[in-house]
């Protein structure tokens, strides 16, 4: 038994590295190894690889802790609630943005990654919204929150330290960026905590960057 329960903690720790360091790396190596780029295969061969860390998780949460998927908040059994607290946490999220918007053009602060040579196709931009609210809130809400949690017996610690790893992970965008992003974060960690419910998560964060980043487009 004692072995068991080392051997569960030993992947759990293995799951945590995977959902706070997996997607900044795999990142970090495409930039490496492609650069910039506009070419949808590649960017589609990251996305692909980044949800692989995702099947990653969930296989040794399956097979080796031995727990259910609603462990990270993944329920079924609501989806009409689910996505109306989806719904409700997008618009939240709205007013973050309206909030750090504001806080950056009072602080000076510079958000973005500056002009860019190329503009991403609209394709691609739609698969890395779908992964950013599938995977982020996989990894830094769901899983991170709640294994934190066990490990540490503190909520607080299980709640600050993913959001501050996913405000730094956006530090190509600059220091608005990151308040940005922890702001976002600090919502969507809010939402989790209340709801328990990944689902709502994971359609508050796509909706947060579907909207202005693909409907609006097409709309134009």
């Amino acid at each position: 038994m004692v072995t068991n329960v080392a051997s569960a903690r030993a992947w759990t720790l293995a799951g945590l590295t995977i959902a706070l360091a997996g997607t900044p790396i795999v990142a970090w190596a495409y930039r490496l190894a492609v650069g910039e780029t506009t070419a949808a295969s590649q960017i589609l061969v990251r996305e692909l690889v980044i949800f692989g860390l995702l099947a990653a998780l969930l296989w040794i949460i399956i097979r080796k802790e031995r727990l259910p998927l609603h462990s990270i908040g993944l329920k079924t059994n609501r989806i009409g609630l689910s996505l109306l607290w989806g719904v409700i946490g997008m618009l939240a999220c709205g007013v973050g943005v309206a909030v750090s918007l504001g806080l950056n053009q009072l602080l000076g602060l510079q958000f973005g990654e500056g002009p860019r040579s190329f503009v991403t196709p609209l394709g691609a931009t739609l698969i890395v919204i779908l992964r950013a609210g599938i995977v982020e809130e996989s990894f830094y809400r769901g899983y991170a929150i709640e294994r934190l949690t066990a490990l540490t017996g503190s909520r607080s610690i299980a709640v600050a330290l993913p959001l501050v790893v996913f405000a730094l992970f956006h530090y190509r965008q600059g220091a608005g960026g990151i308040l940005a992003a922890f702001i976002l974060g600090a919502i969507l960690s809010g939402l989790y905590v209340w709801k328990r419910d990944l689902i709502a998560n994971i359609v508050a964060h796509f909706l947060i960057d579907f909207i202005p980043n693909v409907l609006l487009p097409l709309i134009d």
